[in-house]
């Protein structure tokens, strides 16, 4: 790998990340991305850097019906720290019940709540980064989530947006709630469901955040792109910590870039096309292994860290799409062969934004779902059955 220096900047005075009895001495998350944060790419992520390492997103209701599926995404590698989850709910009683499945059958370290997705199939459901307009609802799944964890001495943190869209923000109104029911830290997208990921990331609602809550620990999301940005965010807003999510795509390095940053040190990684192929063709291998040696799927599904991996290096139109239709690991290996191994790190053409950013639109929810910031009969009787069935998100 290679690494360069990059001009000299003092060192950031930020402690380890507390969460409970949870110590995470570089106080970097990698954000739950659905299909993405596997235990392949977090041992990628892990062997760079140091941080929190959180599973993909998985619904309560299939955690508590043990679909395949869902025992898949929360499974861990022997060797990760801290197991750490991230669970989708819209039902009290089965978020609670989900927890206590993790708590007592001894399958987490720490658990967070997803509030925080804008994707149609959960917002219309009442669900994500709808959830907190709903103050009482809000209110009862993270005291019970908070409860069940706090048996077996689970530290449950939150992880939510700035609101639905601008005249219908909840981040301070939720931050408050979730600090006086116990939960160990708030994490703040500073964007609205609106928004989906387009546009900036509103910093100054995080710093605001920051002030509101000053007896727990508040992480950043949004935007970091870079290590450099990561020191920006905690310096303009006073954060604990921060949490990566799009600019970790194809860059699982960026987490000894975020490692180094915090410890003042000017190194950076700075990959060749080689050092990408074969980051690629591990990559490969390991989710081989995550899908129990299902080749097919595990091929299928690195089919989507192609366009990342190779942003901005020089690789050629009818290569990349193959690339990105690969069926099986000789056939990777006979695609990366192809390349031109001895191209050099393509500068900034391979940094910045990554992911698809989507469009501003107006957020699906459910009938009369801003009306009230309190739940309506009808509201309560149909949320107990509008939980998710899949995963994602």
């Amino acid at each position: 790998m290679t690494v360069v220096a990059t001009p000299p900047s003092p060192k950031l005075e930020l402690p380890p990340l507390q969460l409970g009895r949870i110590t995470v001495d570089t106080p970097v998350i990698l954000a739950p991305m659905a299909g993405i944060t596997n235990s392949a790419f977090r041992r990628l992520c892990r062997e760079y850097g140091g941080g929190l390492y959180v599973a993909e997103m998985v619904t309560s209701r299939a955690l508590v019906e043990r679909t395949p599926e869902s025992l898949r995404i929360i499974s861990h590698d022997e060797d990760e720290k801290v197991r750490s989850v991230q669970l989708y709910g819209v039902d009290p009683l089965t978020v609670g019940q989900a927890v206590r499945m993790l708590v007592e059958e001894d399958r987490a370290d720490h658990i967070d709540l997803n509030f925080g997705c804008p994707v149609p199939k959960v917002t219309r459901r009442g669900g994500g980064s709808a959830l907190p307009w709903k103050i009482d609802l809000f209110t009862s799944i993270v005291q019970t989530a908070v409860k069940e964890a706090s048996k077996g001495d689970i530290p449950l943190t939150i992880k939510m947006r700035k609101g639905i869209d601008e005249d219908h923000l909840t981040y301070l109104d939720a931050g408050r709630i979730a600090r006086d029911s116990g939960v160990a830290a708030v994490a703040l997208h500073g964007r609205t469901a609106a928004q989906f990921y387009s546009g900036q990331a509103d910093w100054s609602a995080i710093a605001r955040l920051r002030e509101a809550l000053p007896d727990i620990p508040v992480l950043g999301n949004g935007d970091i792109w870079s290590a450099e940005d990561a020191v920006r965010m905690v310096r303009e807003t006073g954060i604990d910590g921060v949490v990566v999510g799009r600019g970790c795509q194809g860059r699982p390095w960026l987490f000894g870039d975020l490692q180094a940053a915090f410890e003042g040190s000017e190194q950076r990684h700075r990959p060749g096309l080689r050092e990408v192929a074969e980051g690629v063709y591990r990559h490969a291998e390991l989710m081989i292994e995550t899908f129990g040696n299902d080749e097919y799927k595990a091929l299928r599904e690195i089919r989507k860290h192609m366009a990342w991996y190779f942003k901005g290096y020089v690789v050629g139109g009818e290569l990349r799409a193959k690339l990105a239709t690969v069926p099986t690991l000789e056939v990777l290996r006979e695609l990366l062969d192809q390349l031109d191994m001895d191209l050099p790190y393509p500068g900034i053409d391979s940094e910045g934004p990554r992911g698809r950013a989507g469009s501003p639109k107006k957020p699906a929810l459910p009938k009369d779902w801003l009306l009230s910031r309190q739940m309506d009969a009808d509201q309560t009787r149909d949320i107990a059955a509008a939980e998710l069935d899949v995963s994602g998100g």
